[in-house]
């Protein structure tokens, strides 16, 4: 830690996505002056190592942000809604983990390779997307400034670490369970608050979070209100089913689009890929090369491949996205954000 940094607050040092922003910003550099740790009232008084400095995780309460100047929020919905505002109201900017403010007017839904400009309508609060949406929309805004976007439908296959801790712990304990010949019990997924549970050992279990009256998850219509959101286009049409399967981490996608403009081929969306930001290209399917999940963990960039023109709509492609969604889906977005900020004149 540097004098010539920012004050910055982590708030869900202790999760999993807290421990991924602590290693991001050692990782990336991030000028930091000073960093507090901050945590519900059970996780309070554990000890982390930063950049070889020991620091005690504190409770998190709105007096925790006086002198803070960049707040990173990765503590649930409810957390973010409580102590968020508090942030703010003594300086801080938040860039909140959680969906608690993503469709909200007048905060910002930022992915810096898509609409970093728009952080500079931000009131204090800027929203990290989820986590299948970041890595969807990175890996088409290449080919939507080019081609315009007219459809989008994506399935999902997503990492159970999305879940948290615990549904990772259930998942290797239903393994064993099943392998051993023993009876098993979900508690977990799909749904922890929901009223049944299911096996997600072996298994795909077609619901991430709860049901809306339209017959669509709550992640599903995250998928398409936040990218229409992010991209500033009501009129993009959006169309999303997802899975969760038994992957600890790395969420991959089945995404099939439909451009605007005439002239693209398979050939001119592998080009634009490969030029893209944050984007690594790995389409050689004569060699079998393609995206991997297990090969996405650890690493920043969102791969793509499988691409192919649909043999029916001379506008349509398919292709297949997969990134580490603790990563460019969480940490590394929200510390992205960050550096995003310091470019623009932003964080001062």
């Amino acid at each position: 830690m540097t004098q010539q940094g920012f004050h910055v607050a982590i708030v869900g040092a202790t999760g999993a996505v807290g421990e991924q922003m602590l290693d991001t910003l050692e990782r990336m550099e991030f000028p930091i002056a000073s960093l507090k740790l901050l945590s519900s009232k059970r996780s309070a008084g554990k000890k982390i190592t930063f950049k070889g400095d020991e620091l005690t995780v504190q409770e998190a309460t709105p007096d925790s942000f006086e002198g803070i100047q960049l707040a990173l929020f990765s503590a649930g919905g409810s957390v973010s809604k409580a102590l968020a505002p508090e942030a703010v109201k003594r300086g801080a900017i938040v860039v909140d983990n959680t969906s608690a403010f993503r469709m909200t007017e007048g905060v910002p839904l930022i992915v810096p390779e898509v609409n970093e400009k728009d952080l500079e309508k931000h009131q204090g609060i800027i929203s990290n997307p989820n986590c299948s949406t970041i890595q969807m929309v990175a890996a088409l805004e290449p080919i939507r400034k080019a081609y315009g976007l007219k459809r989008i439908v994506v399935s999902t296959y997503q990492a159970v670490s999305g879940a948290g801790v615990n549904a990772i712990d259930e998942m290797y304990d239903q393994s064993r369970q099943i392998l051993d010949g023993e009876e098993i019990e979900p508690k977990i997924l799909p749904v922890s608050g929901d009223k049944k549970h299911y096996q997600i050992a072996f298994n795909a279990v077609p619901q991430i979070d709860v049901f809306q009256e339209n017959g669509y998850t709550f992640e599903e219509m995250k998928m398409i209100n936040e990218t229409k959101k992010i991209m500033s286009d009501d009129s993009l049409q959006v169309a999303a089913t997802c899975v969760r399967l038994p992957v600890e981490t790395g969420h991959s996608e089945s995404v099939y689009i439909e451009v605007e403009k005439d002239g693209l081929d398979v050939t001119g969306v592998r080009q634009l890929l490969n030029d893209a930001p944050g984007v690594t290209l790995q389409d050689d399917p004569a060699n079998q090369v393609y995206p991997l999940a297990s090969e996405s963990k650890g690493k920043d960039d969102i791969f793509v491949g499988r691409i192919r023109q649909d043999l029916d709509q001379e506008k349509g492609f398919h292709m297949w996205v997969v990134a580490d969604n603790l990563l460019k889906g969480a940490a590394l977005n929200s510390v992205q954000i960050g550096f995003s900020l310091i470019k623009l004149g932003l964080l001062k």
